[in-house]
């Protein structure tokens, strides 16, 4: 099957455009009594809610009988019942045919299928050689279940450890275990969150890839359908801007450099000069530091910071670093440092956990170690309800955020962004020469 797509720059899809994109999608498929959606998580502000009952009621029309879903959250928190309903879009609707709305368990390895592992020699090649081991690779058992039909509805933004979002990540590591997502999010680490970002090819994004070729022969016959989304944001609303389906691996792929394509006419914002003061103000979505480092990541391209800038983190709602206790206490004991403090620490600690090491380092910035001592070239403030003995403690400012407000950073010639972390910053092009 080829791509399907429905796509605007200016407007905005139409339930009419999208269901008529799922019709003929779903079209070829005969009689499906059992499926499986996969979507996002909470992290991600899109229009999952529009796609799903679209789709439950065109399967109710080819015999549907139970749709169980699948929360593709990766290492984040796990969604309340509440909060999947709503994310569905079936909150306050007895739809009798829905299932189980599951939390993929990542801790949980007796809910995990290990499947054949990454060869070192494809890691080695794809990192320079800064990473000579075996991956391994892991999923979610539900997507081996006796589905007839798996629909993985991702979407697509500019990413830190990915390029992109969406496409196959929704499986690797959207369903993996804590090894495989961790040892994924320390590749791009490595090859350096900065050559990534905004980057549809990459060698973090061929991993991925590689990855989810093992989870699509671990499913076997069972058709697997993606359906990836482009959207912005206008005054706290979604506007639904692309919607691609593809079918298989291949469709996956294809869908992806589709989705990419428009997100980079969307999401990445041009600068005409470096900044000196930059306030993400990170919407409530984000309720750990976890999630609202992006507001740092995507100002880290080359150029768009000048040198020894500042980056607040404007979140007055969050008061941890990461929801999980084990996760967030690790945070804690590490702090945040650049690359090379981090590989030193974790010669001394070989068991630390890999996906925190690539945390703290993706929001502090790569930085330099000289005798011992740190140089990094901008700062990272928060301006939380973490207390400022905390944000010291581990590396970080603290600005009190009753006393941070718009009209003053701007005033001071700063830059103020509003949903901050959700757009990729860059230097706007040379325009050629006459």
């Amino acid at each position: 099957m080829s791509v399907h797509k429905a796509e605007t720059i200016s407007g905005e899809l139409g339930d009419d455009a999208i269901g008529q994109l799922l019709a003929e999608t779903l079209e070829s498929y005969g009689q499906v009594r059992t499926a499986l959606v996969i979507h996002p998580d909470y992290s991600r502000h899109d229009f999952t809610d529009r796609l799903f009952r679209e789709i439950y009621h065109l399967l109710e029309k080819k015999g549907l009988e139970r749709l169980d879903t699948l929360n593709a959250q990766g290492t984040h928190r796990p969604m309340s019942q509440g909060e999947l309903s709503k994310k569905l879009g079936i909150a306050g609707q007895p739809l009798e045919k829905i299932g189980r709305l599951f939390n993929h368990a990542f801790d949980q390895p007796e809910k995990l299928v290990e499947l054949p592992e990454i060869a070192a020699e494809f890691v080695e090649a794809k990192t320079a050689g800064q990473l000579t081991t075996s991956m391994p690779v892991s999923a979610n058992k539900l997507v081996t279940g006796p589905y007839d039909l798996i629909l993985a509805i991702s979407g697509t933004v500019p990413h830190e450890a990915a390029g992109f979002s969406g496409g196959t990540k929704i499986f690797f590591p959207g369903i993996a275990g804590p090894d495989v997502i961790g040892l994924l999010h320390w590749v791009a680490v490595l090859i350096g969150a900065p050559n990534i970002m905004g980057n549809a090819d990459n060698h973090a994004r061929d991993v991925i890839n590689e990855g989810a070729r093992r989870i699509f022969e671990a499913i076997g016959d069972t058709p697997v359908l993606s359906l990836n989304m482009v959207y912005s944001e206008q005054e706290g609303s979604v506007v639904a801007k692309g919607l691609y389906a593809g079918s298989g691996f291949d469709g996956f792929v294809e869908a992806y450099q589709a989705a990419a394509q428009l997100s980079s006419q969307l999401h990445i914002v041009y600068l005409d000069e470096p900044q000196q003061l930059v306030v993400q103000q990170i919407p409530r979505m984000y309720d750990e530091i976890w999630t609202a480092g992006k507001g740092s990541y995507k100002l880290q391209i080359p150029g768009v910071l000048a040198e020894g800038a500042e980056i607040v983190l404007y979140a007055p709602h969050i008061d941890k670093f990461h929801s999980h206790p084990q996760m967030d206490a690790a945070i804690r004991t590490i702090g945040y440092h650049g690359r090379d403090w981090v590989l030193d620490f974790l010669e001394k600690h070989p068991q630390f956990d890999k996906i925190i090491a690539a945390h703290v380092i993706n929001l502090r910035g790569h930085g330099a170690l000289e005798n011992g001592a740190e140089k990094h070239p901008f700062e990272i403030t928060l301006a939380t309800a973490i207390p400022p003995s905390v944000c010291q403690a581990v590396g970080l400012g603290y600005r009190d955020p009753n006393r941070v407000n718009r009209e003053s950073v701007e005033a001071a010639g700063g830059l103020w962004i509003e949903e901050g972390g959700q757009w990729l910053y860059a230097n706007r092009p040379e325009t050629p020469s006459a």
